[in-house]
């Protein structure tokens, strides 16, 4: 356009333009015409527009409602209402897209979706909103599945199956990271239909083309679950009553191989009791509606109104759901998971008894009895009496009522408990990988929401703590992405606050926290809910923040959660959180003839491993004060269990799926704004959203931001210096440089800046409009102007037309001969042309053929090269892959040979162990001695007659023929010991057949007998509770004839004088010598010393027979040995040699035989015996706690109370013993003192081992009592204190003292080390570390002393001092013997 007024129509028109903008940027707080967002008591928010612009200062804003206008205050209480989106960002797949991000803003997104677009999934960040329509939605075929699989998260609409992709891809792209998906939501809002989709995804997309049997298994576990687990509420027809976690393994290749689940907090209150419109578990009304089938009549099940478990809800049947094709499929997906039929119907008996235990009457008693498999009158009894213990007598008090119906409820939930927890166990079984271990893993958990109601009491206790960990792991992941985010874009930032809920977690599980507090009035004998609150309004109130007092009541208390304010019952909170049961019932159900209900009830060991889904929830509670123990509270192990979640959680990548409930009516796409926004603030989302409008919500690429807002910027931008563009022209539209940010790839804008651009580039092309318009109206005048002046111009031409075809007429025929001349010379020139143009098109032809042809070889050639290098490169690539193959097989091959050379080194060490040896023919050496002893009957008989009449006929007449006599006794010694062997060696020949037989027949029937032995066992125990009699003591007494016949002959034997034996050998010795028979002289000591090994091998475990062969042994070697009277003329050194060692075999016998009796009582009577009476709360509470441990080895068929006593009285037994054999005294001192180092060592060794026992009252019982002290006076009584056994006790003694002695300051440092030279630094330091108090009064040991302790041990000469009390029992006898025997003490 030349037209200056154009021009100038033009600047003008941009002048105005950047006028208004720069207004709008200077005015955009509040502008007219703006939406904004106003509360509403319906509604929740309402949109509303802006009649006029808000400037600083006002008080009220005129806005325009759908119902007319209102003034709405904007004092600070209230302040301005939050702005309106853009439209263009109505519906966005992500919340945090949005310009405004606040809740209004989020409600009225996720409304526009859910009901006009009809999409229940919405991004916020990295959760997946999703909302349950209540109804199928075609959404989850396989064509979907494959449509998702391998695509971007951000290439896809939001989707379940969107987030499972993300979460695989991930895993597979990272190879070690295992993921998680976190499902939360309140009930009714589709967690568990989300986590089956996930679950399906990743069956369908981490399995083969068709379902392998793994993958069959982790789909088969949700019916079963569904079944045992979830129940009708009057929010959800299908509610998961407990939280659940599967951790579903991958391999390698991507594909599925195992799965495992944890289970955590089942509602058992549920199987007693359900509110109104509610029901039971749906396995109970499963089992009812299919009791017509013929493997269920055995079950007497009626219909499920019949029964008051079931029957509570008034209502028994849910719409659209036939319960038994339901449990058609749970016992199909059962079968798949390799439980056998039978097995099947042992649950189900279970179940059924469950049922009937709830009616309460005589009949259903009886069924209930029946199908449990236990004595019905037992049960009956124990369900209607309780027994205490007063004054330590046992007394049985019937119960109320009402205490009866609490015991058979426990007794059902228990029941039910410890069924669900076998159910998963098997099923984790089933799931386990079986051909190799999970690379890596992907976690699905289906957690409670956040919950809370009128009355909201310990369940809901658990879930809102459970909600408040998840939160805590949520917010720092996300705060940990959004840091992410702005390192990578080198973004100068400042660190973003976020509502860190710490001080509430360390509220409920801090020190002294609600939960230990919990804990602590539990285990108060007499505690109650009003005690348990009065300590925490003492402890929390005015202390921490998040912790209230009600106004009006004073058994509840109010926490401050992240979601919202929750006000606590008090009532129930310790019989839920103990959750006990009476032990007489469980006694019972132990003894039952049914292996799974005996299964389920075996006592677990306590301290041991902590399983989420093992172990049960409480106690059992006992009249008994002798097997009264500490069980695990329901709190503690939901703490424990949610610790194992949150350090699981946080070794993966989470992925966040929050279910929303949008409306309590169940009705499809009816949307609540009212639960919804209730719900958002629960779980989560606003919270997100408040993260992310902290620092920059929106973002975007330099291409996006220049296509967008290009209109906004002065002059033209070339499209290689885009980020330049933007960063010149953003600072002129947002004036204040904290509302961006440049990055590296991204330019980020603060919340409300967005909307910001948005106003400006739509007022930009308002203005753009007008001026358009401004164009075409002048266009279109100018149209009509020269369409007036064409109509003048054509009159024109008309009346001078008629001028012209006169003229016309005049040079006609000169125009004529002017084309004559034009076309000739056309015709001329055109020939020319074509001559010249077919030259050229010829020329060119032959050019490009000769050109195509070059370029055609240059191509075969380059063809023919590629070929060869592929070949080439193929070659290479082959041979480098033939020796990775090779390498990784024979580094295959090693590691197989290793592990088969360990497996080899295993099975042998078993294969010469003679302990497995044992185990496995447990009973036959019974059976063997048994067979032996009934051959050899007959014999004995005769013998033992011969050898009483022998010693009386000796013994008698030794003063008159002694001559005679020993030649006599000689040969029937001799007679005796030829015709013994011989007839044992026959005896043994002929049993050995049958016994190897029975041997067989033995190893089958051992195991059903052991377990009917069991049985038997308990119903005995119970029988006997039953009638309340105490235990006859029943003296054990040889039962055999043979067994009595070796009795009377160790009697006899002891009763003869202790050196008679030996002297007669060695007469009969010398009578050989004198003789002149050497070889009969030495035959006489080798059959001697056979026999005597003979005598020790088959009464290995009789200490007479050790004893008697051990002074006969002495006898005999000291008198060959004593050549004072009469040397001998034959050589018996190598005879005495044997003699000596079979003396040695027999002291170790002798020691061993009473180290094994002493060994069971030396740590209880040295170090758990209680004696002093101040000392008897702490020392009861040790004691207990220890054997509670199951780590006593004393055999518990011992009714005997292990104590000092009973050590001095097997000491006192083994001296008496030894002295009436008139042994040397040096033997005596050698054999006590290597018994005084067993005692010290193994009391030194448990004390060092045990932590309970590091204590001053532990030490003072230890040392200053009757323990040392009486084992002191008893040795020194004796004269054995000096022969050794003071030093053998001073470690043990010095311990003690070390217990009791000061643990503070430097000086009591150099005290200790002066004070223990016996003691080694290790066991000092050792015993410091262990130290436990066990009073208020009394302090743990510092770091800093134990170092003290330790640089004076460094510096103390301790070389001739140290010594190290961990013997071991074999060494110490040899090395005993050894000195016995070098000393010659024996020879």
């Amino acid at each position: 356009c030349t037209n200056p007024d154009k021009q100038y129509l033009k600047l003008f028109t941009f002048r105005e333009r950047e006028e208004k903008i720069s207004t709008l940027a200077s005015d955009l707080t509040n502008p007219q015409g703006a939406n904004v967002w106003v509360p509403d008591p319906e509604e929740v928010w309402v949109c509303a527009q802006l009649q006029q612009d808000y400037r600083p200062g006002d008080q009220q804003l005129l806005l325009l409602l759908s119902d007319g206008r209102v003034q709405y205050p904007v004092a600070p209480p209230v302040g301005l209402p939050p702005l309106g989106n853009p439209d263009i960002l109505e519906g966005e797949n992500d919340l945090t897209a949005l310009s405004f991000l606040h809740e209004p803003a989020v409600l009225h997104n996720l409304r526009v979706r859910f009901l006009h677009y009809n999409s229940i999934y919405t991004y916020c960040g990295i959760i997946l909103v999703a909302l349950n329509p209540y109804e199928e939605l075609p959404i989850y075929g396989e064509e979907v599945i494959d449509a998702y699989s391998g695509q971007d998260m951000a290439e896809m609409d939001p989707h379940i199956f969107s987030l499972a992709e993300d979460a695989y891809r991930t895993m597979i792209r990272s190879g070690e990271k295992n993921q998680s998906i976190i499902i939360s939501g309140e009930s009714g809002s589709g967690k568990t239909v989300s986590a089956k989709f996930t679950m399906r995804y990743f069956a369908v997309v981490g399995g083969a083309a068709q379902q392998t049997s793994v993958e069959e298994k982790v789909l088969a576990s949700n019916p079963i679950m569904e079944a045992i687990g979830n129940a009708k509420t009057i929010r959800n027809d299908n509610s998961s009553r407990f939280g659940k976690y599967i951790e579903i393994g991958f391999g390698s290749k991507g594909d599925i191989i195992g799965a495992n689940m944890r289970t955590y907090l089942l509602e058992k209150s549920r199987v007693v009791f359900q509110a109104p419109e509610e029901r039971n578990y749906h396995i109970f009304y499963q089992l009812c509606a299919s009791r017509d089938l013929p493997e269920m009549r055995g079950l007497k099940l009626n219909s499920a109104e019949d029964f008051q478990y079931t029957n509570q809800g008034m209502d028994i049947n849910i719409p659209g759901v036939d319960d038994a094709m339901e449990l058609e499929h749970t016992r199909n997906a059962l079968t798949i998971l390799g439980v056998q039929p039978d097995q099947q119907m042992e649950l189900f008996r279970i179940l059924a008894a469950v049922l009937h235990l709830g009616n309460g009457d005589d009949r259903s008693l009886v069924v209930f009895s029946i199908l449990m498999g236990v004595e019905g009158s037992q049960m009956a009894h124990w369900l209607c009496h309780q027994r205490l213990v007063v004054g330590g007598e046992m007394l049985v008090k019937p119960m109320s009522g009402q205490q009866a119906n609490e015991a058979r409820d426990a007794l059902a939930k228990h029941i039910y408990g410890q069924l669900f927890a076998w159910i998963v166990q098997r099923l984790n079984s089933a799931l386990r990988a079986q051909r190799e271990q999970p690379k890596t893993f992907i976690g699905v958990l289906d957690i409670y929401g956040f919950e809370t109601f009128d009355r909201n009491s310990f369940e809901q206790f658990c879930i809102n703590y459970a909600n408040e960990k998840l939160q805590q792991q949520f917010n720092r992941h996300v705060f940990q992405l959004e840091q992410e985010e702005y390192v990578r874009e080198e973004l100068p930032w400042n660190r973003i606050e976020f509502s860190d809920n710490q001080p509430c977690i360390t509220l409920i599980e801090g020190s002294l926290g609600l939960l230990d507090l919990l804990d602590e009035e539990c285990r108060v004998p007499k505690g109650s809910d009003e005690n348990w609150a009065r300590k925490l309004y003492e402890q929390h109130l005015n202390q921490s923040p998040n912790f209230r007092k009600p106004r009006m009541s004073n058994s509840a208390f109010i926490v401050l959660h992240f979601a919202d304010t929750v006000q606590y019952e008090c009532d129930g909170f310790l019989d839920k959180n103990r959750d006990t049961i009476f032990e007489e019932p469980i006694n019972i159900m132990r003894a039952s003839q049914s292996e799974l209900v005996a299964e389920l009830f075996q006592q677990k060991p306590v301290g041991g491993s902590l399983s989420v889904s093992s172990v049960p929830n409480g106690g059992v509670r006992s009249g008994k004060r002798a097997h009264r123990e500490h069980k695990l509270t329901v709190g503690f192990q939901f703490r424990q269990s949610l610790q194992l979640l949150m350090d699981t959680l946080n070794s993966t990548t989470p992925h966040y799926v929050r279910c929303i409930k949008p409306n309590d009516l169940k009705q499809s796409f009816l949307f609540d704004p009212k639960r919804a926004v209730q719900q958002l603030r629960a779980c989560g989302v606003l919270e997100t959203i408040r993260i992310s409008a902290a620092g920059y919500p929106s973002r975007w690429t330099y291409e996006e931001f220049f296509g967008r807002y290009r209109v906004l910027f002065h002059g033209s931008s070339a499209q290689d210096e885009l980020q330049v563009s933007c960063q010149k022209a953003i600072p002129n539209l947002i004036p204040d440089p904290e509302q961006y940010c440049f990055g590296k790839t991204k330019v980020f804008f603060r919340a409300g800046q967005v909307a910001v651009l948005e106003k400006l580039r739509a007022e930009r092309l308002w203005l753009a409009g007008v001026l358009i318009q401004s164009w075409v109206r002048g266009w279109i005048q100018r149209r009509r102007y020269l369409q007036l002046r064409r109509s003048a111009l054509t009159l024109q031409r008309y009346a001078r037309g008629a001028l012209a075809r006169r003229l016309a007429w005049t040079l006609r025929y000169t125009w004529a001969a002017l084309i004559i001349q034009k076309t000739y010379r056309m015709v001329m020139v055109r020939q020319l042309y074509l001559a010249i143009r077919e030259a050229t098109i010829t020329i060119q032809a032959f050019a490009r053929g000769m050109q195509t042809r070059r370029t055609y070889r240059l191509l075969l050639e380059e063809r023919a090269a590629v070929r060869l290098q592929a070949w080439v490169r193929c070659w290479l690539t082959r041979c480098w892959f033939r020796r990775i193959r090779a390498a990784v097989v024979l580094l295959q091959c090693c590691v197989r040979r290793r592990a088969a050379r360990r497996e080899l080194r295993r099975l042998r060490a078993e294969a010469r162990s003679v302990e497995k040896y044992r185990e496995l023919n447990k009973g036959m050496e019974v059976k063997l001695m048994q067979l032996q002893l009934r051959a050899d009957q007959q014999v004995r008989k005769r013998r033992v007659l011969v050898w009483q009449l022998c010693a009386l006929f000796l013994y008698s007449m030794f003063n008159k023929c002694f001559g005679l006599f020993v030649f006599i006794y000689f040969i029937c010694i001799c007679s005796d010991c030829v015709y013994l062997l011989e007839s044992r060696r026959q005896t043994e020949v002929h049993a050995a057949a049958a016994v190897q037989a029975e041997l067989e027949e033995e190893r089958r029937r051992y195991q059903g007998l052991l377990r009917e032995f069991t049985r038997l066992e308990q119903r005995y125990d119970n029988l006997r509770d039953m009638s309340m009699l105490p235990t006859a003591e029943v003296l054990l007494l040889p039962e055999t004839e043979s067994e009595r016949d070796m009795y009377v002959r160790a009697e006899a034997a002891l009763s003869l004088n202790p050196g008679l034996a030996a002297q007669l050998l060695f007469l009969c010795v010398r009578q050989a010598d004198f003789s002149r028979d050497h070889t009969r002289a030495r035959g006489l000591c080798v059959t001697a010393a056979a026999a005597f090994k003979t005598a020790l091998k088959v009464k290995k475990n009789k200490y007479s027979t050790a004893l008697t062969k051990l002074t006969r042994q002495h006898r005999v070697v000291s008198c060959g040995t004593d050549n004072s009277v009469l040397p001998l003329q034959v050589e018996l050194r190598e005879q005495v040699r044997v003699l000596g060692d079979v003396c040695i075999q027999a002291y170790q016998q002798l020691l061993a035989i009473s180290e094994s009796r002493l060994q069971p009582i030396i740590v209880p009577a040295m170090l758990e015996s209680e004696t002093i009476p101040g000392l008897s709360g702490a020392v009861v509470k040790m004691v207990g706690s220890r054997k509670r441990a199951g780590s006593d080895p004393r055999p518990a068929a011992s009714g005997e109370v292990a104590s000092m006593a009973a050590v001095l009285r097997e000491l006192g037994a083994l001296h008496t013993a030894l002295e009436r054999q008139d042994l040397p005294a040096a033997l005596l001192e050698q054999a006590f003192r290597q018994l005084a180092h067993l005692l010290a060592a193994s009391a030194l060794n448990s004390l060092l081992l045990r932590k309970d026992m590091c204590c001053w009252n532990r030490g003072l019982q230890i040392r200053s009592e009757y323990n040392v002290s009486l084992l002191e006076e008893w040795l020194r009584s004796r004269d054995l204190w000096t022969g050794g056994a003071a030093s053998a006790l001073e470690p043990l003694i010095q311990a003690a003292q070390l217990l009791q002695m000061s643990k503070k300051t430097e000086v009591d440092g150099q005290a200790i080390v002066q004070t223990c030279n016996a003691l080694s630094s290790q066991q000092i330091v050792k015993i410091l570390t262990q130290y436990t108090p066990q009073s208020d009064l009394e302090e743990r040991v510092t770091l800093n002393f134990i170092r003290i302790v330790q640089v004076r041990s460094h510096d103390t000469t301790i070389g001739n001092h140290v010594k190290d009390t961990c013997w071991h029992k074999r060494d110490l006898s040899q090395h005993a013997l050894l000195f016995i025997y070098r000393s010659g003490v024996l020879v």
